[in-house]
């Protein structure tokens, strides 16, 4: 295979059917593949996208591949890619609809740039507004930007400042969002698949971070669009836009990541930032009699498996 798409589902067949609909136009029938691997949703997911895939007459190229478990985003993604050798994999989120010519143009970019190990299109909202997807490393300073929400802070330290604005030319950012990401199969071969100790969040700055340490660059290619209904395969950016209480599993990655980049005791100087710029942004709702930026217990939660900061991950409730 030339491409194998990896499609990971958890409770959104409508979404994922969606998906395959805007990719119809973009496969290559012999030479690409979608897999779709279902996270043991068990409502029917399965079915109801194995009948949309026969109805449309996508078996030449689509198939579904459930888990017997919902192991996370990693895991999912992981499944998928053992399923089908190709040259190259691109992992995309069910919540994407695929503008025409994307996938085209992200190949071309894969072999005009040899050194860029993963490639990462425009996301944008279905209106053509484009979203920030690139970004700097999480960092001890990115948390004291982060808790403190404070333009003094912000400028101050904006080398550490973790989005970067969105850019109309091709740019080499730390990490790239992985709602849609292509990544070569040497990449893969080097540094192995996916950690699926990450059951969501920092799994993609985590990867990005490990190839461009084993020398790999991270390119972001705009002419390639996608539309992302961001928060569509997922809740948790829907409870933090809300300031509710997150799912745990996004403190037990956030604990992992610091833990492998910036060792156990960097865990504890991570939350001392975060600490540190939440008191700066407490005194300034307090003075201005602000609503907190934060999320419910965040001061609380960032603590999360930090006596075993490298444990499975913790897995969600049901829905």
């Amino acid at each position: 295979m030339r491409l194998v798409i990896v499609i990971v589902n958890y409770k959104t067949p409508q979404l994922v059917i969606d998906c395959l609909t805007s990719l119809q136009g973009e496969i290559e029938v012999g030479f690409d593949s979608v897999v779709v691997v279902d996270n043991a949703s068990n409502d029917g997911s399965v079915e109801q996208m194995e009948q949309a895939i026969t109805d449309n007459k996508w078996s030449q190229w689509a198939q579904v591949l459930p888990s017997p478990v919902n192991g996370g985003f990693s895991a999912g993604n992981n499944l998928g890619i053992k399923a089908l050798k190709a040259d190259a994999y691109l992992l995309l989120n069910s919540d994407t609809i695929v503008r025409p010519g994307a996938i085209k143009s992200l190949l071309k970019a894969m072999e005009a740039n040899p050194e860029a190990g993963l490639i990462s299109p425009r996301l944008e909202w279905p209106d053509s507004t484009p979203q920030i997807s690139c970004f700097r490393y999480h960092s001890l300073l990115s948390e004291v930007i982060d808790a403190a929400q404070t333009g003094v802070i912000t400028k101050l330290l904006k080398n550490y400042d973790v989005p970067i604005p969105v850019s109309d030319t091709p740019m080499e950012p730390q990490w790239t969002s992985f709602a849609c990401v292509l990544i070569r199969r040497e990449v893969m071969e080097q540094i192995g698949l996916m950690d699926e100790g990450y059951f969501m969040y920092y799994d993609d700055v985590d990867y990005s971070r490990t190839a461009r340490n084993a020398g790999w660059k991270i390119l972001h290619w705009p002419e390639a669009r996608i539309v992302h209904l961001r928060g569509g395969s997922g809740k948790v950016k829907e409870a933090i836009a809300k300031r509710k209480r997150p799912r745990p599993y996004l403190y037990a990655s956030r604990t992992r990541y610091f833990t492998k980049f910036y060792s156990p005791v960097g865990v504890w100087i991570a939350n001392l930032c975060w600490l540190t710029g939440r008191t700066i942004s407490l005194g300034r709702e307090l003075v201005r009699n602000k609503e907190p930026h934060t999320c419910e217990y965040t001061a609380q939660d960032n603590w999360m498996n930090w006596r075993n900061p490298m444990k499975a991950p913790v897995l969600p409730g049901k829905d």
